[in-house]
């Protein structure tokens, strides 16, 4: 097995050198973390979607470290699951605090390994920071409810207790903001959180759990609380295998999600499931069309159409549709393509060679389907780095590139006819993660919301697919996978519930006036 010099800083660029201190980065990292940091896994670079500069190099973990790093949560679940639920909050509200302060630098460190913009990378962040005061008002709320008994002399309740070990595995679009929705709330409900991030965004996932560690050392409370495995699939399918992780959350592709579901299903855990995407937004004609041009342009572009919120179809009532395709050709045309640490820039690159492949495959599929290409197409090779021009396309809705979703700022647009029409095209697809639809008649918003508007988990009224809150929860339907994260009731999902009747009467009725004498 090769060994990195953890103690040498002498590669790291210069211009990152005070991102790296600040989070307590080397150029060469451990990336196993359970009370103590380890890796007796491959070595894995970490590379700038910007201009293909290795930043970093990561010790990543194999699937026996797992397997130390589970046994380690084994001995320590019952102490956390018996710590009370505002005491688990309150843990959670200090991790807040922690990260707020490292907000900037772990911000600028996601848009430099995942290659998102500056504000979408301290957004991010953000919203690891909203989910734990969410979690923290958790601790105060985790309620039952008291059901009444159809017996005198009997009270009947519902109680929620930890479900166990979570396991997250998590995409490399959002490397801080998906872990952060399942650890704080699966930390408030009581239970340890195992993390393995995309291989591609390991640094990420160290500077979080470095920053976690500080707290837990705090508080004399066991560092395998929060634990980390990166590593590649090996050790993410040893997680999907393991009986002792009684909750997965999957973040990735429909394909590999529908494998993880069936793995975890045949040995009866439970499984998160958040998966593709192929979102649209609808404009009608009486619709504010500035707004929406607004919205449809961070909905498409943002993140370099690396989203899952990201807008890969925008149906137009045929009554505004040249008018709006006009502005939008135009408006898309004047996007700043950079450096994501530059002010200004609007789109980054790409996350890895790989999806320039793809962008370059779904043009070509576009033009073979009878599409034509409005504006873009182009993949930026006199730079260094993983840029493409983002692009729109003119495409019949039926075509298989716009039925596939492709994880690259390409934007299909089609006219639409009526209401009925979009909603069908918009439920055509076989994912149903967000939508969105901009209009000013209060018919066509309630029919939108209705039973038969769309089937997608996010249904907007005047507003972008993408930019979710974390108050409500979060996930779609169908081939999305049906998982909920973050708000609302998803807290659910990380507890197991338990039926309890007490009879304090001395008698014994039993249930349905059933005579047992």
């Amino acid at each position: 097995m090769a060994v990195l010099n953890y103690s040498s800083s002498s590669k790291i660029n210069p211009k990152y050198k005070a991102i790296f201190d600040q989070l307590d980065l080397q150029f060469d990292n451990k990336g196993v973390f359970n009370g103590t940091w380890g890796g007796s896994g491959p070595i894995v670079e970490s590379v700038s979607p910007a201009d293909g500069s290795v930043i970093g190099r990561v010790q990543t973990g194999s699937p026996q470290d797992l397997n130390e790093t589970l046994k380690k949560m084994e001995e320590i679940k019952v102490m956390w699951r018996e710590t009370p639920a505002p005491k688990r909050g309150e843990i959670v509200r200090q991790m807040r605090d922690a990260l707020n302060e490292k907000l900037e630098p772990l911000g600028a460190l996601v848009s430099l390994e995942m290659g998102k913009i500056l504000p979408e990378g301290k957004g991010e962040v953000q919203e690891y920071i909203d989910i734990c005061d969410f979690a923290l008002g958790l601790g105060r709320t985790l309620n039952g409810q008291v059901v009444p008994s159809e017996r005198p002399g009997h009270f009947m309740i519902e109680q929620w207790n930890p479900i166990g070990t979570v396991g997250v595995i998590s995409a490399f679009n959002f490397p801080v903001a998906v872990y952060g929705w399942n650890s704080a709330i699966a930390l408030v409900c009581g239970n340890p959180v195992v993390w393995k991030g995309a291989p591609t965004t390991n640094l990420s996932s160290i500077a979080v759990t470095k920053i976690l560690e500080k707290v837990l050392v705090k508080n004399g409370l066991p560092g395998a609380l929060c634990s980390l495995v990166a590593g590649g699939a090996d050790v993410g399918q040893a997680m999907v295998e393991d009986d002792r992780v009684k909750l997965l959350s999957f973040t990735g592709s429909t394909a590999v999600g529908r494998k993880v579901g069936e793995t975890v299903a045949k040995r009866f855990g439970k499984s998160l499931l958040e998966l593709g995407g192929n979102n649209a937004i609808v404009v009608m004609d009486d619709a504010d069309l500035d707004l929406a041009l607004r919205s449809v342009l961070f909905a498409a572009v943002g993140t370099a159409g690396q989203r899952c919120t990201t807008t890969r179809r925008l149906l137009l009532h045929e009554k505004i549709h040249d008018e709006f395709i006009e502005k939008l050709v135009k408006a898309y045309q004047s996007i700043r393509i950079g450096d994501p640490l530059e002010a200004g820039t609007l789109c980054g690159p790409l996350h890895t060679k790989a999806a320039v492949d793809l962008y370059r495959k779904g043009i070509e599929a576009v033009k073979s389907q009878g599409g034509k290409i409005l504006t873009g197409g182009k993949v930026l090779e006199d730079r260094p780095g993983n840029f493409v021009v983002p692009t729109i396309t003119s495409i019949s809705p039926d075509s298989d590139v716009v039925k596939n979703e492709i994880f690259v700022p390409i934007l299909h647009t089609m006219k639409v006819k009526d209401l009925d029409h979009a909603i069908q095209i918009n439920n055509s697809v076989k994912q149903g993660l967000s939508s969105s639809l901009f209009t000013r008649n209060p018919a066509h918003l309630f029919k939108w919301v209705g039973p038969s508007g769309s089937d997608c988990g996010i249904a907007n009224i005047n507003l972008p697919s993408s930019g979710a809150e974390i108050g409500c929860a979060f996930g779609g339907e169908k081939e999305t996978g049906g998982g909920r994260e973050s708000g609302s009731d998803a807290w659910k999902q990380y507890m197991r519930r338990s039926t309890c009747v007490i009879n304090y009467s001395g008698e014994l009725p039993l249930a349905q006036g059933i005579k047992f004498e």
